[in-house]
């Protein structure tokens, strides 16, 4: 059963990142075409709650997404212990996450 869940949440990371990135790729095509210097783009991110926001779900769903899919890895090649499986999947997640809204929090705090 558990297999189903954490499938269906891959599954349901997937659908949360694709639209961000493409909103992602487009505000970056924008920004290189308009000639935006790097401080420039950090200038237009602080404080920023909608940049914040549009991040953060993309930093939390791609930490999901990615521990999920170590943790299917992992089970196919090397570790067949569930619970080491589920403590290394948490503590991937929770580090992905934590320096994926580290970077946001740098980004956008104002």
């Amino acid at each position: 059963m558990i297999g189903l869940k954490l499938y269906m949440l891959q599954r349901l990371s997937a659908m949360v990142m694709a639209p961000l990135v493409l909103g992602h790729i487009a505000v970056m095509i924008y920004a290189i075409q308009g000639g935006l210097s790097a401080a420039e783009i950090l200038g237009r991110t602080k404080g920023s709650i909608v940049w914040a926001l549009f991040y953060g779900t993309f930093a939390l769903a791609v930490s999901i997404h990615a521990a999920i899919g170590v943790r299917v890895i992992l089970a196919e090649t090397i570790l067949k212990n569930r619970h080491a499986l589920d403590g290394l999947t948490l503590a991937i997640g929770a580090g992905l996450a934590f320096m994926g809204l580290s970077a946001v929090y740098a980004v956008t705090a104002s």
